[in-house]
């Protein structure tokens, strides 16, 4: 978990405490996540939780899991009745490491896998730099038509 500065966001350090490990988790992670919604036949999987609350703010109906690591991302597991998952990559050695990682588990497990690709750093950096309405156009762009029509909200228009 990352801690917040008390001093208040900053561009630099973006919001977070200058201490040598602000992370920490505590138990048997590795297969789990951080999930927002129940998952039945699509899911979208990244790494961290800021990544995957952008994405929940453009996309807040479709299920998502929060892998908390690139190493955790790969291990995923996948409630059995999945048959899409999109994998929400970090534009880094790491995370697009562990997509192809999951993206081969996934297919060995006869269910789709699609990248959902940032425009910068990751979908974080994206909602707070490009902005929702950007973030939503490339979500458009990337999710198969028919989970646009199910999961982009109802009146939302193509900005792109």
């Amino acid at each position: 978990m990352a801690r917040l500065s008390l001093s208040g966001f900053d561009p630099d350090r973006l919001g977070k405490a200058p201490i040598d490990t602000p992370r920490r988790a505590m138990g048997d992670l590795l297969g789990n996540a951080v999930r927002f919604g129940v998952a039945n036949d699509v899911l979208v999987a990244g790494e961290g939780l800021e990544t995957m609350l952008s994405l929940r703010c453009v996309l807040p109906t479709l299920p998502m899991a929060a892998a908390l690591s690139a190493n955790h991302l790969a291990a995923l597991l996948v409630p059995l009745t999945l048959r899409r998952l999109y994998i929400a990559c970090d534009a880094d050695a790491a995370g697009m490491g562990a997509a192809t990682t999951l993206t081969s588990r996934m297919e060995e497990a006869g269910i789709e896998a699609f990248p959902l690709s940032p425009r910068l750093g990751d979908f974080n950096e994206d909602m707070r730099t490009l902005g929702p309405e950007e973030l939503r156009a490339a979500m458009r762009g990337q999710l198969l038509p028919e989970d646009v029509v199910r999961f982009l909200p109802p009146g939302d228009t193509d900005t792109g």
